[in-house]
């Protein structure tokens, strides 16, 4: 029977595996574990402690940290309540978390140390603070002390109190990023992620109880929330969780996961990484490389173009492809898989576009990337590759439960049961978000004749030159964020003849350059005005993008020399480009650049009309 909430859905896996590790987390250098028995029991000592303090159903709990097993114990226990949880990314500055607090009505917050604390002190309706982390702080409460009162007050008919909560009881409010203005709290209920676990099961890999994940994805992405955390909950799995970003690749090599969850950022940089490797080897070992990602590219499309009974039956290569795919797997594949831990079956990559070339580079070396697509607004799932014939370039075909259909316009429209309740205390934009029953996603998409949808861009980021053209400038961004010298990159261009782009440079790929070309390295603002840089980047656009139409080509390449930071306002906290901060803070740069562009034109014709 599907559960009627989410407490029951862990009830469920409880009860089938109690003794096995739910959780895994370092203290001191030395992984902790937690069972899946001693995971609920926390969660009911958590939820009378929580109810003992005042917290009754509908009140809503921000939880403010980065992931951990008490994240994870305090969103079950709120849940149980029939209260509300209100995730904050710990990346958030101070006047953005008290927005956020004061937006969502919250009644109380846990927060993971003193850092965190910090940012609340002023908020005004906050009744409590629990403090995951007491040695490096005082908050009201220790969560040690909230566990030891909920132990000392065990609530009566707590499992026939959450049994009670249906699907449409409200589970959570997660705050946009505001790529684009203020942030809204989107609304989500139990039933919208049940009807989103139960629309991927087996779309996806097939988890399994033996599985291990790794996640390093803040647990207040609606992504991480849902592939990272309730999915391998509803299976049995155990969750490792990373000490930190930069610790990822050392983590992997200790936990040896066997699915990872992860933004496209991630993916792009092991590629890079393999590729410059490769790159700085020898001529015998890159003509080796080159010719097994050959064989693997083969193999992949092969398995594209297999019919599916084929696949199903093991019988998807020809006999010869097999011979040269097991000799490549042997020289070149199984020593990048054990780079990451050797027990690799499959990755899902979400929260933005992947480049496609990436995504094949992967398939080729037998590291199947599973990309998706959907929003904090649906759950978030709405589209994601099957395993059975993915395909690149693309986020796959419409969960089963789920309907869309293409506007007029190109912008991707959705309804079913994990689309969101509506934005809290927003009636207004929660109405111009839907047309009729159809949730109005911003993105601009098309679909194949294999039912396969592409995202191209956001609605609003669709550029219109002064030629009538239009320009989608995600696939362009992706394609230059390929090169390992480019952090992130921005196109801009509307209403203008051409369009230009913005580069904020990969200092660790970019300074061991230059020294090795024996260039000084002074500040990094004259360092990207080196002519040598400027043409370094040019030369890198230029490459990256001659497969585009001309149009689409940036006629000219900025080098910002600043990094660009959540913290500096640049980026979201899930690292997506905030565009309207950006156009502002360089708005003199950018039309600098379009008029040297121009300029360069004039010159050119003038030059065309001497020579005729």
């Amino acid at each position: 029977m599907k559960p009627n909430n989410l407490v029951e859905m862990l009830w469920n896996t409880v009860s089938k595996f109690p003794t096995k590790v739910v959780f895994m987390w370092k203290v001191n250098g030395t992984y902790q574990e937690m069972t899946y028995a001693t995971f609920w029991n926390n969660i009911y000592e958590a939820a009378s402690g929580f109810a003992k303090l005042g917290i009754k159903k509908e009140d809503k709990v921000a939880i403010l940290s980065n992931s951990n097993p008490m994240w994870g114990i305090t969103d079950f226990a709120i849940a149980s309540l029939g209260a509300v949880t209100v995730p904050i990314y710990p990346t958030l500055p101070t006047e953005q978390v008290r927005y956020i607090l004061k937006n969502a009505d919250v009644k109380m917050v846990v927060v993971e140390n003193e850092e965190q604390r910090k940012k609340i002190e002023l908020a005004d309706s906050l009744e409590h603070c629990i403090m995951m982390n007491l040695s490096q702080g005082n908050g009201d409460f220790s969560f040690e002390e909230l566990m030891a009162i909920g132990a000392d007050n065990p609530l009566p008919n707590w499992e026939d109190n959450w049994k009670t909560l249906e699907r449409d009881q409200l589970s959570t409010i997660i705050h946009t990023s505001g790529t684009t203005g203020k942030q809204k709290g989107v609304m989500l209920t139990h039933g919208n992620f049940l009807a989103n676990l139960e629309g991927v099961q087996f779309w996806l890999i097939e988890l399994l109880p033996e599985d291990v994940t790794l996640s390093y994805l803040p647990l207040s992405h609606v992504f991480e929330r849902m592939a990272g955390h309730y999915m391998p909950l509803s299976v049995g799995c155990t969750i490792a969780y990373a000490e930190n970003i930069n610790t990822i690749q050392e983590n992997m090599l200790e936990v040896r996961p066997t699915v990872l969850t992860s933004v496209p950022r991630l993916f792009e940089k092991v590629y890079m990484k393999v590729i410059d490797e490769i790159e700085n080897g020898s001529f015998i070992k890159k003509k080796i490389f080159n010719w097994a990602v050959s064989v693997g590219i083969e193999r992949y499309e092969s398995y594209l173009n297999r019919p599916i009974q084929d696949l199903i039956l093991r019988d998807s290569m020809p006999k010869s492809l097999q011979r040269k795919w097991k000799i490549a797997d042997r020289l070149v594949f199984q020593k990048v898989k054990s780079k990451l831990g050797g027990r690799l079956r499959g990755m899902v990559s979400g929260g933005a576009t992947l480049n496609p070339e990436v995504s094949k580079f992967f398939w080729a070396l037998d590291l199947p990337v599973l990309e998706g697509y959907g929003l904090t607004e649906t759950s978030p799932v709405i589209t994601t590759n099957p395993m059975i014939r993915t395909k690149t370039g693309t986020v796959g075909k419409v969960l089963p439960n789920l309907e869309v259909r293409i506007a007029e316009d190109g912008e991707v429209l959705v309804k079913g049961p994990s689309v969101m309740k509506g934005y809290y205390k927003d009636e207004k934009s929660t109405e111009e978000s839907f047309e009729g029953e159809w949730f109005r996603t911003g993105d601009i998409g098309q679909v194949d004749e294999e039912n396969y949808l592409k995202i191209l861009d956001r609605k609003k980021r669709i550029l219109v030159l002064s030629t009538g053209k239009n320009v989608a400038p995600q696939p362009l961004e992706s394609a230059i964020n390929e090169s390992k010298y480019v952090h992130q990159s921005v196109i801009f261009g509307d209403q203008q003849k051409y369009i230009i782009c913005l580069v904020n440079p990969d200092y660790e790929e970019l300074v061991p350059w230059l020294k090795h070309k024996g260039l000084e390295i002074p500040s990094f603002e004259e360092l990207c005005l080196n002519p040598i840089v400027q043409h370094l980047y040019e030369t890198e656009v230029q490459r990256l993008t001659s497969g585009f139409a001309k149009f689409e080509q940036p006629k000219k390449v900025i080098i910002i020399s600043e990094p660009w930071t959540i913290e500096g306002g640049e980026l979201t906290p899930k690292l997506s480009i905030r565009m309207k901060e950006i156009e502002e803070k360089y708005k003199k740069e950018i039309m600098q650049g379009f008029q040297e562009s121009i300029d360069q034109e004039s010159l050119l014709e003038v030059v065309a009309a001497m020579e005729k």
